[in-house]
Order: C-alpha cells, then structure tokens, then sequence
C-alpha cells in the first residue's frame, strides 16, 4: 500500500489484534489501543505540521460494531490533530524567534545546574487563579519540599514570602520576559529550553538545560559539551515542569494553580507580571477591568485551554500515580503535602558547574557544526525536516542570519 502511495505517510490504528493484509508490512501499526498509547504512538510516527494535509479514513461499520471503543479512538486522534494544528501555527509565528533565541542565549550559559534523583516532595507552581489558595499550604512546606514554579508564578510566590528552588521557562515570545524581569533576585537557578526568551540578566544564574530532543539542538549540545536533561516540548510550561519533577524526584508530585479555567474574568494569580501592562493600557475610556475581560475572552475562544486540558487527561494514564492537586481540581486528584510525615530536606540534589570552554564563542561554534551537519547526509534529511517549519527554505542562509549580531 505504502508503495502505491508514495507521497502520503500511513499509520493505521486497530481495536483488536488481527493481521492485516500483504501490502501492509512496511505501515505502522498498533492493536489493542489505549488513549495513552495513541498519542505515544501518534507523536512518533506523524509530524506533519500541516494539519490541513491530515487526513482520517474510518471502517464506518465498526461503530456499530465497536460502538464506545471505536468513538474513544476516534476522538484521541482528533484531539491529536487539534493539538498539532496548535503547535504549528505557533511554529509558523515562533520558529525564527525560536532559533535566534537560541543562538543568543548559547552565549549566557555560564553555569550549569547537575542533580542527582531525590526522595522529596515536590510542588510544582502554575499562575492560575488557585494559586492563591494553595499559597498559605506552600508556604508552610517550603523548607521540606522541592519547589518548581512557572516563571508567570514567581511574582505571587515572592508577594507571599515563598521562594522557588528552581524556575521554568519554555515561552520564546518577548512577553515571557516581563514575568522574568521581575523576579530577578528570587531566582536561585533555571529550567529552560534555550529556545526561550531569557534576559541578559541571568547570565550568572545556574542553568538546568531541557533538550526538546530536536536533532538539531541534540547536534549543538553535543558539540559544546552542555550538559541537558531530555524533556520533549508539550506546548504548555507545566507538562515541561511535571516531566520535570518526576526526574528529580521520586516522590509525590503536587500541583498549584493548574486551573485550565478562569475565576470570572481573572485568568491568572494575582500578582501578576502582565497587570502592569493592562493598568497602562487602561483609560478613562477603557478601564482596567475592561482590558480583563477582553484577555479572558481572546484565550477562551483562543482554544488553548480546552486542548491543554484534554491532553493532561490523556496523559495521567501513563504518569506514575503520584502526581495530586493541592487545589480541587477535575483533573488530577487532591492531595496535601502537608500530609507527609518524614519528610526529607530538599538540599544536596543539586551541583552548580561552571561550563567548558569560552562561552564568548558558543554561538560561533554552534553555527558552524549546524551548518556542516546540514552538508552530511546522514544527518541532513532529519535536519531539513525540523528545521524547515521553522526557518524556511533558505536553511543556510537564515540560519547565518540568525545568529547574526551574537557572534
């Protein structure tokens, strides 16, 4: 069948275990499906950025047959593609601010953060509305758990006397900066992909790299000796942190203010970085509740929610059972780390290094190994396939382009 049609990538998704005809040896397959199997089994085998060019074929007489069964697959490949089309009309906004972002910060990676697996708690932070609520539990554990927090949570968590132990940030838009540029002084180290927006600031602060497990970054990484932990992008900052957490911990894992829904017209905790910008904004004409209500209905019709929400549901089936909520939630299950007796100290897990090498050059040395694995064929088909949804098909050229000005 692959033969006949060449030009198009085949999957095939069976409900039960019977052998397909001759014609499908070379088309993966998978039986006796699962939903946190069919978006493994999706990932891996469809990255079509195009969405539109996604097509589903359905046996239509096995709904009648299968009836729940054959729904509850259709509607994970479904949710599937949703989440695709998300990602690449991100990449489509994103890929060259993606790629320069990364260039420029190769040159502030002065420190890198090790670790070594611990038994300790750990709290991971988001910025929606129940945060607030889960403060005062945070901050009476703080000394015995390991604290997570999203880079747009710090400022509440500053506000409430509570310190994170490390802060995550994944978003490579400009705005990301905002929630950084505050927090500045509370910051002991980062979790970041070096795709993100990072301030010149934290040059001195400790690094906990996230390989996306791109072969690209891979290349790079490799050739500059920077140590990273693979950590595949999800799109949303916190599956980044859970993913996270359980390589740092084998303990429980709690979460805050991973609302996926809004308390009126307030999207996010209060304090909040992006508030400043609305106040300015705000007039007479357009008050400051105004510009509220008009950011809660572009993400609601945005989307995003709904798309974040369905995949973290998918997801707890393949997480280990020790991933709670410390606020009510109808997603994850509630749990208190106040709850846990002999809790251990959170130090020790982490070795701060100074990096190899003249950093002054990192990004001179990262073009140039690029660029020649660009040459090799056999690293240039796989490279071309990531790197042409972000930068185009002048490869060479907007990659010089790129990194123009940090070198």
């Amino acid at each position: 069948m692959q033969e006949k049609y060449v030009n198009c990538k085949i999957v095939v998704l069976h409900i039960e275990n019977i052998p397909l005809p001759k014609g499908y040896e070379k088309i993966p397959v998978l039986y006796n499906i699962s939903p946190a199997e069919i978006q493994g089994f999706l990932e891996t085998n469809i990255t079509e950025t195009n969405a539109e060019k996604i097509h589903i074929l359905e046996w239509r007489h096995s709904l009648n047959y299968y009836r729940e069964k054959y729904v509850n697959i259709l509607s994970q490949v479904v949710d599937y593609i949703k989440r695709l089309d998300a990602g690449a009309r991100t990449t489509s906004v994103f890929g060259k601010r993606w790629v320069r972002n990364f260039f420029r910060n190769l040159n502030n990676v002065n420190k890198s953060l090790l670790y070594r697996q611990a038994d300790v708690p750990v709290i991971i932070t988001g910025s929606g509305p129940g945060l607030e609520q889960a403060l005062p539990v945070i901050k009476e554990v703080q000394d015995t758990c390991l604290i997570i927090a999203a880079s747009s949570s710090v400022m509440a968590l500053s506000n409430s006397g509570v310190k994170a132990d490390i802060v995550i940030s994944t978003d490579g838009g400009n705005w990301a900066l905002h929630h950084l540029y505050h927090s500045k002084s509370g910051i002991p180290a980062l979790a970041v992909n070096l795709c993100a927006a990072l301030p010149s600031q934290y040059a001195d602060t400790p690094l906990l790299l996230m390989n996306d497990g791109s072969f690209w970054q891979s290349i790079i990484l490799h050739e500059l000796e920077l140590p990273s932990v693979l950590i595949p992008q999800k799109g949303t900052v916190t599956a980044s942190a859970v993913e996270l957490a359980m390589l740092l911990s084998k303990n429980n894992v709690y979460l805050a203010g991973l609302d996926f829904s809004f308390n009126d017209i307030r999207t996010h905790v209060k304090p909040y970085s992006f508030d400043n910008i609305l106040f300015g904004k705000s007039s007479r004409f357009t008050p400051f509740y105004n510009e509220c209500y008009t950011r809660s209905s572009l993400i609601s019709h945005g989307g995003s929610m709904d798309i974040y929400s369905t995949w973290f549901k998918t997801q707890l089936d393949s997480w280990p059972k020790k991933i709670f909520s410390i606020n009510e939630s109808s997603l994850f299950q509630t749990g208190s780390p106040l709850d846990i007796k002999n809790r251990k100290k959170k130090d020790l897990c982490f070795k701060t290094i100074s990096v190899n090498g003249d950093t002054n050059i990192f990004c001179k040395r990262g073009v140039s190994v690029l660029l020649d694995a660009l040459t090799k064929n056999e690293f240039s088909d796989n490279l071309k396939n990531e790197l042409l949804p972000l930068l185009g098909q002048e490869l060479e050229n907007e990659i010089k382009k790129m990194a123009k000005g940090f070198i």
